[in-house]
């Protein structure tokens, strides 16, 4: 197992897949709100896609700060990963363009990436949190 903080981050990376499901964590006034959301991770920025209209939208434009969590669950034991950060609305239109093209439903929901009804959210300012499964000591780190 890697112990140094950098070998840990590669670890980290390597279990952070280009698209995956993650419990995203938003806040509406002092009520935690969590859901399943599909999160992008392009060159280790995570991104989400949404609708312009939907609940978790409208808490991160009004409360930016986000967390998401990856259960592990592998044989030998549980562990997750836990990513806390600042959720910015992109409206960048080449960022947009880009990342849109690299949403598999993009055009299951929306007419394309300069549809007024797509949302697109980066999360920065990133502090991981990594749980090995199988064990009981946490590793945290900033991006």
């Amino acid at each position: 197992m890697p112990n140094t903080l950098p070998e840990i981050q590669e670890e980290v990376w390597r279990r952070l897949k280009p698209l995956q499901s993650v419990y995203l964590a938003t806040g509406e006034g002092e009520q935690p709100r969590v859901r399943p959301v599909t999160l992008l991770n392009i060159d280790q920025k995570f991104w989400i896609a949404t609708s312009t209209r939907s609940a978790k939208a409208r808490q991160m434009r009004h409360n930016p700060n986000v967390e998401f969590c990856l259960p592990l669950d592998v044989e030998g034991g549980n562990g997750y990963l836990r990513v806390a950060g600042l959720a910015t609305s992109v409206t960048d239109p080449e960022t947009r363009e880009a990342i849109g093209k690299q949403v598999p439903f993009l055009r299951e929901f929306w007419a394309g990436s300069d549809d007024p009804q797509f949302a697109l959210f980066c999360i920065t300012r990133v502090e991981i949190e990594y749980l090995r499964p199988g064990e009981m000591t946490a590793f945290t780190f900033l991006v």
